[in-house]
């Protein structure tokens, strides 16, 4: 079986500016004591996936500085806001020189998924043509698993703040459904209420 020799890389979606937040960019939001791209990297990490790239935009040289991205592929997206589709591309095109056989994306402002939901979803790689995504009571959410061949399609359809919404809604029959609500919750941190969550 090749799903443990397969490559499935880590791609943190953290370029939002925290527009609800007072402008407060996600990525530095503290978590357990340290930013939460740090944070939502080591998930991908504990949760067996690699190579990891993080996707910047809201402050990203701030970011840079401080946060410890150590053996993490840095992209930085100048056009983060239009929303999360344009962060998603340029995540799949720095990927498309990796090697990897498929994707798994995750949200920086989900700090409710660990890396036991992480490794679930890798777990259900295949193949390249492979699609899955954690679910929570039936419900589709994050992170998803993207294998190689999807990458092109989704990012011809990620616009605005769907990301890969519209490529998985026409290809519901293909996504492989991985429930996590056992060993995740899937709220985001969005507003001043949200943060709450953190600790």
């Amino acid at each position: 079986m090749t799903t443990n020799k397969a490559q499935v890389a880590g791609l943190l979606l953290a370029a939002g500016g925290g527009r609800r937040l007072g402008g407060r960019p996600k990525a530095l939001l503290t978590h357990r004591g340290r930013p939460l791209v740090e944070h939502a990297l080591e998930v991908l990490r504990a949760g067996g996936c690699g190579p990891l790239h993080v996707v910047l935009g809201a402050a990203a040289g701030t970011v840079r500085e401080r946060a410890r991205l150590d053996g993490v592929t840095t992209v930085t997206n100048p056009e983060w806001a239009e929303g999360m589709g344009s962060s998603l591309r340029a995540g799949l095109e720095s990927l498309a020189a990796s090697g990897a056989d498929a994707a798994l994306v995750l949200l920086v402002d989900q700090p409710g998924i660990g890396a036991a939901a992480v490794a679930r979803v890798r777990e259900a790689y295949r193949s390249p043509a492979s699609l899955a995504a954690a679910s929570y009571d039936g419900e589709r959410g994050h992170p998803v698993l993207f294998g190689r061949e999807h990458w092109a399609g989704i990012a011809a359809s990620a616009t605005g703040d769907r990301g890969a919404r519209a490529y998985l809604k026409e290809h519901r029959g293909a996504v492989e459904l991985v429930e996590c609500g056992d060993v995740a919750e899937a709220y985001d941190i969005d507003t001043e209420a949200d943060l709450g969550h953190l600790e």
